[in-house]
C-alpha cells in the first residue's frame, strides 16, 4: 500500500483560512454571538463565507481520493483536512460523515472508521470505504466524489481503541482478528504503535508481540495489500497472517497462532459470520474486545418465543403489531420516514422517545419498561405494547 501513505502525521497543518480563522474561536462560540445568530447558529453564517470556517460544526475538505481495490465493490481511502473544530481521534474510534448527494434533498449520515493513525487537534485524518451498491453514502464517496468537495463530520467517537499509550507499550501480546472492511480500524492502531513508541531506534520492544489475522475474499479484495507486505517483512515484532476465499476463521488455527488467546488482549471486528464464530471462541473471555458492520441479531425475538403486543406511533396515529423487527423498520413497513443514520446505533439520528411500553435492544438484549425513554428505534425492538413518539 506504499501509494497510500497519507498518515496525519505527514499532514498536521492547516489551510489558511482555518488558521485565521482560529483567533475569532472563542468570540464566535460565545452565547452572545450565539444568541445574535439565532435561530440559525453562528455556523451557519461562517459557512456562508467559507465551507472550512465554523465555530462548533465539524467540516472537511477531501484532499485526495485513492483508490485502493476495483471490482464490483471498490474500496478508496479519503484523506480529509478537518477544520479547526476538529479534537483529533484515538486509534480505532470512528466518525459520522454527513453529506449531500446531488438530486437527493436530505444530508446522509453513515458512520466510518478512520483508517490513519491517531490524530490531534485540526489535523489531517484518513477514511478508508468500500463502495456497497446498497450504500448511498459510501457508493458515493468512493466513486463520485471530489479532491476539494467539502463534508460534514461527527467528532471521533467509539471505545473500540487501544488500552495503552503507544509511547509506553507493555509487554503483553495483542491480537487483531479482522475480515474484509473490518481491517480500517485495526489499521488505525497499527499505524498508531508503528509511530508513536512501538518501536525505539527501529527495533521492536522486547517480548513485545502483535499478531493480525485477517480475512479476505480474494488477493484482488485485500486493502492495504502493499503496506501488509511490508508490516509482515519487516523486522516489527508484527506477524500477519492472511487468509482468502474459503479459509474461514477456526478455533484450531487461532490456537495454533496464539495459544494463550483467550488470556490475549484481543482486536475483533469484520462482518456477521466472523464475528459470530470468533465470539464462541473466546466463550466468556473478558479479553476480547469487538465492533460490528450491523446488528449480528436481525430481530430482537428470542429463539422459540413470541412477541404479543401492539408497537403504536403516537404522533402518526399508526399501529402495528410487534414482529420483532426493530422500530425503524416496523415503522417503515406503514410508511413513516424517521429520520436515521447509520442503522447500526452508533450516530443516534434516530432516537426518539418510548412514551410507554417494553422494549428490547437488539444488540445486548436488555429489556425496559421505563416510561418517557429516549431510544435508539434502529436497535430497538418491541417487547410488548409499546408508544413511540413518532
Amino acid at each position: 500500500m506504499s501509494a497510500l501513505i497519507s498518515e496525519p502525521a505527514a499532514l498536521p497543518t492547516r489551510p489558511v483560512s482555518a488558521r485565521l480563522a482560529a483567533p475569532l474561536g472563542p468570540l464566535l462560540r460565545s452565547r452572545l454571538v450565539g444568541a445574535l445568530a439565532s435561530p440559525h447558529g453562528v455556523d451557519r453564517y461562517l459557512e456562508r463565507f467559507h465551507p472550512m470556517w465554523a465555530a462548533h460544526d465539524v467540516r472537511a475538505r477531501i484532499v485526495s481520493i485513492h483508490r485502493e481495490t476495483e471490482g464490483d465493490a471498490p474500496v478508496a481511502t479519503l484523506t480529509l483536512q478537518p477544520t479547526s473544530t476538529w479534537r483529533g481521534h484515538r486509534a480505532g474510534q470512528h466518525v459520522l460523515v454527513g453529506v449531500e448527494i446531488p438530486g437527493v434533498a436530505k444530508r446522509y449520515t453513515r458512520a466510518f472508521s478512520i483508517s490513519s493513525a491517531a490524530s490531534g487537534k485540526g489535523e489531517s485524518f484518513t477514511l478508508t470505504i468500500r463502495a456497497h451498491d446498497e450504500g448511498q453514502v459510501s457508493s458515493y464517496l468512493v466513486r463520485a466524489a471530489e479532491a476539494g468537495q467539502v463534508i460534514h463530520l461527527s467528532q471521533a467517537q467509539g471505545e473500540f481503541t487501544l488500552v495503552e499509550s503507544p509511547a509506553t507499550p507493555t509487554i503483553s501480546r495483542s491480537l487483531f482478528i479482522t475480515g474484509g472492511s473490518g481491517i480500517t480500524p485495526a489499521m488505525s492502531m497499527i499505524r498508531t504503535l508503528l509511530r508513536d513508541g512501538y518501536q525505539r531506534n527501529g527495533v521492536a520492544h522486547a517480548g513485545r508481540k502483535v499478531t493480525f489475522l485477517h480475512f479476505a475474499r480474494s488477493a484482488e479484495d485485500q486493502i492495504f495489500a502493499a503496506e501488509l507486505a511490508a508490516i509482515a517483512e519487516a523486522d516489527n515484532g508484527i506477524d500477519v497472517h492472511l487468509r482468502y476465499g474459503d479459509q474461514v476463521f477456526s478455533e484450531f488455527e487461532l490456537r495454533r497462532l496464539v495459544p494463550d488467546y483467550k488470556e490475549t488482549d484481543t482486536w475483533l471486528c469484520g462482518p456477521p459470520g466472523l464475528v459470530e464464530l470468533v465470539k464462541a471462541a473466546y466463550g466468556d473471555s473478558t479479553r476480547l474486545r469487538m465492533e460490528f458492520f450491523k446488528p449480528v441479531v436481525a430481530r430482537a425475538a428470542r429463539p422459540g418465543e413470541e412477541i404479543e403486543g401492539d408497537v403504536a406511533f403516537t404522533r402518526s396515529g399508526k399501529t402495528v403489531a410487534a414482529s420483532g423487527a426493530s422500530l425503524l423498520e416496523q415503522a417503515e413497513e406503514l410508511g413513516l420516514k424517521p429520520e436515521f443514520g447509520c442503522r447500526m446505533g452508533i450516530c443516534f439520528s434516530c432516537t426518539r422517545t418510548k412514551t410507554a411500553g417494553t422494549v428490547r435492544n437488539i444488540l445486548t438484549g436488555e429489556e425496559s419498561a421505563v416510561p418517557d425513554e429516549e431510544v435508539r428505534i434502529c436497535v430497538t425492538a418491541a417487547a410488548g405494547d409499546c408508544h413511540i413518539d413518532l
